[in-house]
């Protein structure tokens, strides 16, 4: 043996570094029980009966829902037009965990809650159930949205009953067969023309009596036909007597193949376990709801519980973003002490907490008016016009709020194998769904102007925080200045309303005694804050704020 040879321990073989200074796995978090800004909400807003419930599955989505949909963005849906025979199916197919989250969802009443236990608290617990949801699987979303809203409308047209009762249904059933067969099904939704967009008075897809019975032959097609593997969806075509509002199931009774066709599937930035399509009626089946030339009345009162997910959605992306970022920066540290503990990082995480905490506040508010719309007038005047309000602001923000989460976790937030990536493609999409911000805008001044108790009823919620805090208060005095003007100022309209945004979370805030809500005053409505998150007063009490948000 050489003299110059040396033994190398075969335990050390290959081994060039020791992995430290890393946080552990995120999951399993309960998201229920790590949520005091959630829990407060649901039981301020008159949910706490479902209290139970929703602790169930905040475990369950915050362990098994969220280790599953992984697979389920990873391996994107597949259209399949033709079988191996040369048989036209139109069929997509999915990762099987997409179809176990999306069964876990329903059997938990994610859609259906509001319809099958119709009692005082029922659709803000179904909110907070979408947004434990929406946290760790928004592809999902996009069905169980649509099922839930469709039922109020599916309810007006008595010979469609068995629908109604099937969408409310907690039960999931995938296989494509007729609804006779099943025992609880989902919608999707058919609006948006190439031509058209937003306007969708300009759909060209036709509608032809068949019966008396309200049955009707369409051809056309739709740019985004939504979620097209469901039992059955709603659409918008030109019947005889104008513009109306149709179901079209994709089984016949008979089980054929109702006579439309997937024609591709849409690639998207982001909204990746979810499938959405471009289609063609060629002679489709469907029943009228509502009367002739009443379609946009009838699709719109889908509207108000569609936008509420909107922001229910873009308020739990920013819940899981800002819970990554807090993981990371109380497990890693940096210039010999943790993330957290850095006074920088602080300011911007306590930043990111304010802006969580207000958004998903004014979505549990709107919640409990939508809950409350039916036999309260003023709950109702509110609902009609805050959900735009919201819908606009809540989702606009989350943008760049998954953005600023990100960055906290440096290198590590831009690679696919967090969950930040996706949430940051996913967060700019409810800003466009259902009305992207300018339409929005628009149907907030179109309130105030054409249904003055809309203007009463933000008014008497901003009122009802008087004299807490001197920035609301000055808020509210020039909304109210604002208000008298509202039908001429559609150049400023999306100002007026980030304003009424603004007051409104600070509103709730203030009411429900949240540690978060002085500093949300100051940097939000009192001018103490700069263009970017992460700049709040030097004295905001970020132990307070910061402790909150990572509670448990």
């Amino acid at each position: 043996m050489s003299g110059f040879e040396t033994k190398v321990p075969q335990t050390n073989a290959f081994q060039t570094h020791v992995v430290d200074n890393q946080p552990p796995e995120f999951a399993p978090r309960d998201l229920w029980a790590t949520d005091p800004a959630l829990r407060e909400a649901v039981a301020r807003e008159g949910g706490a009966a479902f209290a139970d419930r929703l602790a169930v599955y905040g475990a369950l989505a915050g362990d098994e829902l969220y280790r599953l949909s992984f697979d389920a963005h990873r391996d994107k849906p597949r259209l399949r037009t033709h079988d191996r025979f040369g048989h036209r199916i139109d069929t997509v197919e999915f990762h099987p965990h997409y179809h176990r989250i999306l069964q876990a969802a329903l059997e938990h009443g994610v859609a259906g809650l509001s319809w099958s236990e119709e009692v005082p608290g029922s659709h803000v617990a179904r909110g907070a159930l979408s947004y434990l949801h929406h946290q760790v699987e928004p592809g999902t979303s996009c069905p169980l949205t649509m099922t839930h809203a469709a039922v109020p409308v599916l309810r007006h047209a008595p010979a469609l009953r068995e629908w109604a009762d099937k969408v409310a249904a907690s039960q999931y059933d995938p296989r494509d067969v007729p609804i006779a067969q099943k025992a609880g099904v989902t919608l999707g939704m058919g609006m948006t023309e190439k031509q058209g967009g937003s306007d969708v008075r300009a759909n060209a897809t036709i509608a032809t009596p068949l019966s008396e019975a309200g049955e009707y032959s369409l051809v056309g097609h739709k740019w985004f036909f939504s979620a097209p593997m469901c039992d059955g969806f709603l659409v918008l075509a030109q019947a005889p007597g104008g513009l109306s509002c149709f179901l079209m199931p994709r089984r016949l009774p008979d089980g054929a193949k109702n006579a439309f066709q997937l024609m591709r599937l849409k690639d998207k930035l982001g909204d990746w376990s979810n499938a959405s399509s471009e289609v063609e009626f060629v002679g489709a089946r469907a029943y009228r709801i509502g009367d002739e030339g009443r379609g946009i009345a009838t699709i719109l009162e889908m509207v108000m519980l569609t936008r509420l997910d909107c922001m229910l959605g873009s308020a739990a992306e920013m819940r899981m973003a800002l819970a990554q970022a807090l993981h990371h920066c109380r497990h890693r540290k940096v210039f010999g002490k943790l993330l957290i503990d850095q006074p920088l990082m602080r300011n911007v995480l306590a930043d990111l907490a304010i802006e969580s905490e207000a958004a998903l506040a004014l979505s549990m508010r709107v919640a409990r008016a939508v809950d409350a719309a039916p036999h309260d007038p003023a709950e109702a005047a509110f609902a009609r016009i805050a959900t735009a309000v919201g819908k606009y602001w809540v989702c606009k923000r989350a943008p760049a709020f998954v953005n600023e989460a990100q960055e906290c976790l440096g290198g590590a937030g831009y690679v696919e194998e967090s969950i930040l990536p996706r949430l940051y493609r996913q967060a700019p999409l409810n800003s466009i769904w259902e009305g992207s911000g300018n339409i929005q805008c628009l149907d907030v001044l179109r309130a105030l102007s054409r249904e003055p108790e809309t203007g009463q009823a933000l008014l008497a919620e901003l009122d009802g925080a008087h004299g807490l805090h001197r920035a609301l208060d000055d808020t509210a005095a020039s909304l109210r200045v604002s208000f008298a003007d509202a039908k001429n100022a559609e150049t400023g309209a999306r100002l007026l309303v980030e304003h009424l945004a603004l007051a409104l979370q600070a509103a709730v805030l203030l009411r429900a005694g949240s540690p978060a809500a002085d500093a949300f005053c100051r940097s939000r409505l009192g001018g103490e804050h700069g263009l970017a998150l992460g700049t709040l007063p030097m004295d905001a009490d970020f132990a307070a704020i910061v402790g909150r948000a990572h509670a448990g």
